[in-house]
């Protein structure tokens, strides 16, 4: 990395590991990483998370109540995950088709084609929360307590891997003159088309928002009412990314469809919108349950 004369930070590395006759970028490994921490991070929260199942208003069990595997399974954790994948695939695609729809809109059968286009993130994160969640309810699962333990490993991948974009030079932003600006030079090839073009760190911007966001939800698992591990804590920490992710979506390069918003930041408004709108929705039931009854004369 190099520090160019107008201010604009200059990539000129080599995107690729060379391991023999073997080639892999950066980016990959970086990514494969942060997926690796976050799942050992979880099995890690799921070991010291009491398994007990745990209705909204129910108080909480006396600490000598932990005979038999008294954590989470971590076993159910590996059927949890697998459960993830289709979600995410699926909606993640229809949030690409929703992203480029002036060509999907007639071509929607090329979502079909896994080898064409990517996948829209935040909705691949609501697709793979929803079919988690319906495999841990088919093994009987504590579904409160995993999405509560969920929340902070799940931002740790987010993060990390945006971080890892930039070891690719993917997720450019929109060209800028800022000092901060981002430029990749060859050897190549860069994940980012006109790569050179000095642009926002959108991938770096989302990574540091990530992690701001991470250190909130772990501040309020500790400090508030959402210490309690009824999943509303989840629901907040996907609703504050999804958020800043809009708010970093405002420097991409994509056009806008409505106003000055762009598809993304549209997505994102509505991820944000019905997970937050989840958490206060759980919170006036738990109220609703601890609040005394009247008895009638």
């Amino acid at each position: 990395m190099n520090l160019h004369v107008l201010g604009v930070v200059v990539f000129d590395f080599d995107p690729y590991l060379q391991l023999g006759d073997l080639a892999v970028r950066w980016e990959t490994l970086g990514i494969a990483a942060a997926v690796l921490l976050g799942i050992l991070a979880l099995a890690l929260l799921a070991g010291r998370t009491r398994g007990r199942a745990q209705w909204i208003g129910e108080e909480e069990p006396p600490e000598d109540e932990r005979e038999g595997t008294w954590h989470l399974r971590r076993d159910d954790l590996l059927f949890i995950l697998l459960g993830a994948v289709p979600g995410a695939v699926i909606l993640g695609r229809i949030g690409y088709g929703l992203l480029h729809l002036d060509y999907y809109g007639s071509e929607w059968r090329a979502l079909l084609d896994p080898g064409q286009g990517s996948m829209e993130l935040a909705l691949a994160v609501v697709g793979g929360t929803l079919t988690a969640l319906y495999v841990a309810a088919l093994l009987d699962a504590p579904v409160g307590r995993w999405l509560h333990i969920a929340i902070a490993p799940l931002l740790l991948v987010l993060g990390l891997g945006k971080a890892a974009q930039a070891l690719g030079g993917s997720g450019q932003g929109a060209p800028s003159a800022a000092d901060w600006a981002t430029a990749y030079l060859p050897p190549g090839p860069w994940g980012s088309p006109g790569a050179a073009i000095p642009a926002h760190p959108a991938q770096l911007y989302e990574a540091a928002m990530t992690g701001a966001v991470l250190l909130l939800v772990v501040a309020l698992a500790r400090l508030t009412p959402l210490r309690r591990a009824d999943g509303r804590l989840y629901a907040v920490g996907l609703g504050l990314w999804a958020l800043g992710r809009g708010f970093v979506a405002s420097t991409w390069r994509d056009p806008d469809v409505l106003g000055q918003l762009n598809a993304e930041q549209l997505i994102c408004i509505a991820v944000a919108t019905v997970s937050l709108g989840s958490a206060v929705l759980v919170t006036l039931l738990h109220r609703r349950a601890r609040a005394p009854r009247r008895r009638t004369p």
